[in-house]
């Protein structure tokens, strides 16, 4: 088989850069297999290690875990923000680091969720690094209706989601969620963190229930509004949510599909539990 015809067309996949190989391969090493792994490369950076997480939930693939929540609130005037949590000085292992950390709708929420695949690299990602906290709209959306009414830069503001209800573009259902793509706490930045927004009927009945899920949903979304990071936890790939027809061969036509490799997640489920975050350099 020829490099040309390795991927067929039909089934949507891209090949990934092989600088990510490492970093990904990190970040599907189980806990416990990791604790050598992060005590090896902790004095070399900052808020690694085993760290709780919430995340939209992995249905099918080799991605390890599902891609984390962003926690959103909306400011004064209707515009959408990411929860950033006060920096706190922590100390494990013998080393002493800063993060930002907080108890959220019964989780743990801290900057280590968003430290893979590189992004330990990103600036972002330094607890008290100076950025914007705003959803800022990406440039060449996949989303008609986000081209035609924002340009780059643009803060997302609630009322851009009007018509949530019913909206569709031809993949899936009608109904299931209005998405826009973003970036978040990137100015001025070359490691970029890519956000999907969606908001959902979804998420405002998940956030009426009385459980685990429901409770971390109605802290960490607003007006219906969730986020997460969209970067693929297998190899680091960039998913799409409700933008592909190859999604339906793998029951991801109302959810988020990876193309590079068939890893699909559910965005309007929460899963819990624990991954080694890589380090952050000093």
């Amino acid at each position: 088989m020829t490099m040309s015809d390795k991927y067929p067309s039909e089934s949507g996949r891209r090949r990934f850069v092989k600088g990510v190989v490492g970093s990904a391969a990190l970040s599907g090493v189980g806990v416990g297999g990791a604790a050598t792994i992060d005590i090896a490369t902790q004095p070399a950076g900052g808020g690694g290690g085993p760290t709780q997480f919430a995340a939209i939930q992995q249905l099918g693939g080799p991605a390890p875990r599902g891609m984390p929540y962003i926690p959103v609130e909306t400011d004064e005037e209707g515009y959408l923000r990411g929860v950033w949590p006060e920096v706190e000085t922590v100390t494990e292992e013998g080393v002493t680091y800063d993060v930002a950390q907080m108890e959220l709708g019964g989780q743990t929420y801290s900057s280590a969720w968003y430290q893979y695949c590189g992004r330990q690299n990103a600036p972002g990602v330094q607890p008290s690094a100076d950025q914007n906290n705003y959803f800022l709209s990406a440039g060449s959306p996949d989303y008609e209706w986000q081209a035609e009414e924002l340009s780059e830069g643009d803060q997302i503001h609630v009322d851009d989601f009007a018509g949530y209800e019913d909206w569709g573009n031809g993949f899936g259902d009608d109904g299931v969620g209005k998405p826009a793509q973003a970036t978040w706490r990137s100015e001025g930045t070359d490691n970029v963190l890519p956000v999907v927004l969606i908001r959902s009927k979804r998420v405002e009945e998940l956030a009426q229930e009385d459980s685990e899920a429901g409770n971390w949903i109605e802290a960490a979304s607003t007006n219906g509004i969730i986020a997460y990071l969209n970067v693929c936890t297998h190899f680091c790939c960039v998913p799409g949510y409700k933008e592909s027809g190859s999604a339906a061969q793998y029951d991801a036509e109302n959810g988020v599909y990876c193309q590079c490799h068939q890893s699909t997640y559910d965005p309007f489920t929460p899963e819990f539990g624990t991954f080694v975050a890589l380090p952050r350099p000093d």
